[in-house]
């Protein structure tokens, strides 16, 4: 019988071969030419089916997730979920299922990929001052998207030379893991070393999706100045790197003084808009400082130094306080700090979630689990309310409970990895260890170890030979394992 490989690990071998095709050319692209896709079926047209590219899309986020690390942070992943659904409704993208996912990486990066999946390095938001800022860098992603530039280019390549579909995926990850862009642009990037005239065909999309993602943020009712200033900001980040140090995302989104020009003068046909500071997205930014602070004391000082300073926001700036002291077990010190700008805003959530922070930070989970729930009867389901409740709950030894407030969210959450990784934590205190396994085999699903996966579902059948009803809905998830893996497997 042959040796089967899955998707996964044939991809980083492919990986290496399409490093080594940017440098060499296209004799090295060569090696890539005997792998292949996921086994996704044929697509029915031309061009890829909306339905093909969603599937490649899912198939591609899986093997994404169990290679580069995710930011767990139900806040700062709400806040882009709803920046990116007010974009995407004010664009021309038909198929609006899009999922997100959140890089813990310093650089400057968002990408797309085909199928609706959009990434964002949480460094990115270190680099964009403002929410308008940073809408220009996804509407451009959620631009190539809706004017299918996988598809079309694609079907360019098609026309060129024999295609490398299976290169081009993998240049999806390549790009991706090694901090780079992994949107369209990587895909010209790949093929770029080949053939110029791939070069110009990138060129091609990336003016178009600056054109239509502008017009996604003048519809949504942003500013579309915001366009100009933050790619010279991207710009001058380039000038003070070495050649090897430029941020991937500029070397596959490439920034030229024209380009900026184009899109100035675009922009300036539309009203100028009074500039705002967005305390939401302030608050996120904050909190991004602290992911990416080396130790919680280093994000202290920063915060104290921006309070004695210039700050675009003085109470995002006390509200990154709080959250470094708490961080650093300096509980009490948090807890004055965070006094100071919640009496003026006593309703806000991010607030709310930070006082709870510190009661557990107290060992106080049963205060924390009090004042959650009660915010939570106001609004039900809200998803960073709900972690936090369960994560007081289980501080507060009340796992049984936590574990019915998890059970419910993830029919509301199916695709979160975070939260099947929480509720295995807590069905494992509560003594369900049927409900471990599955949670854990959903949890190794979304990250597309499906070994992993089988072999929790096949620990938790042996325990429920007794139970037809959770033995029946075991094997049926055992079946979607198989399907899964024809998809992810050569």
């Amino acid at each position: 019988m042959p040796k089967r490989y899955s998707l996964q690990s044939a991809l980083r071998p492919l990986s290496l071969a399409l490093a080594l095709a940017l440098a060499s050319g296209p004799a090295s692209a060569q090696r890539t030419e005997d792998l292949k896709l996921p086994n996704l079926g044929e697509a029915s047209t031309s061009l890829f089916s909306a339905e093909y590219e969603h599937q490649l899309g899912r198939t591609w986020l899986r093997i994404f997730r169990s290679q580069v690390p995710t930011v767990d942070d139900p806040l700062l992943f709400d806040y882009l979920e709803n920046l990116i659904y007010r974009l995407v409704t004010h664009s021309q993208l038909q198929d609006r299922r899009v999922d997100l996912v959140v890089v813990d990486n310093p650089t400057i990066n968002a990408f797309a990929v085909p199928g609706g999946v959009i990434g964002v390095h949480n460094g990115l938001l270190l680099y964009a001052q403002t929410e308008d800022e940073l809408a220009t860098v996804l509407a451009h992603e959620i631009a190539h998207l809706s004017q299918r530039h996988f598809s079309r280019r694609v079907e360019f390549q098609k026309a060129q030379t024999p295609l490398n579909l299976a290169a081009m995926l993998a240049g999806f990850v390549l790009m991706a893991t090694a901090g780079g862009d992994a949107g369209m642009a990587a895909l010209s990037a790949a093929q770029a070393a080949a053939q110029d005239s791939a070069l110009r065909y990138s060129r091609s999309n990336e003016a178009e999706a600056d054109r239509v993602g502008m017009q996604t943020l003048v519809d949504a009712g942003m500013d579309p100045r915001a366009a100009p200033a933050m790619f010279e900001r991207m710009l001058q980040a380039t000038r003070y790197t070495s050649g090897n140090r430029i941020p991937e995302f500029l070397r596959t989104h490439p920034l030229s003084e024209n380009r900026i020009a184009d899109t100035r003068n675009r922009a300036r046909q539309y009203p100028e808009r009074p500039p705002a500071v967005n305390l939401e997205y302030q608050l996120m930014r904050a909190r991004v400082v602290n992911q990416l602070a080396d130790t919680p004391e280093e994000a202290v000082q920063k915060f104290r130094s921006e309070l004695d300073g210039t700050t675009r926001s003085p109470e995002a700036s006390r509200y990154g306080l709080v959250l470094a002291l708490t961080a650093a077990g300096r509980a009490d010190e948090a807890s004055l700090e965070l006094d100071t700008i919640w009496s003026d805003d006593p309703s806000r959530l991010e607030y709310l979630i930070a006082d709870a922070e510190i009661d557990m930070a107290r060992n106080q989970a049963d205060q924390a689990a009090e004042k959650l729930a009660k915010r939570l009867k106001r609004s039900p389901g809200n998803h960073p309310l709900t972690m936090t409740y369960a994560k007081a709950l289980m501080r507060d030894q009340q796992a049984h409970v936590a574990e019915e407030v998890l059970v419910e969210q993830s029919k509301r959450r199916p695709n979160d990895p975070s939260l099947w990784y929480l509720l295995a934590e807590v069905q494992g205190l509560s003594g369900n260890i049927v409900g471990l396994h599955q949670s854990r085999a959903e949890y190794f699903i979304l990250n597309g170890v499906l070994d992993q996966a089988e072999k929790q579902l096949n620990y938790a059948l042996k325990l429920t030979r007794s139970d037809y009803p959770t033995t029946a809905k075991i094997n049926q998830r055992l079946q979607d394992i198989a399907k899964l893996r024809e998809q992810m497997d050569l």
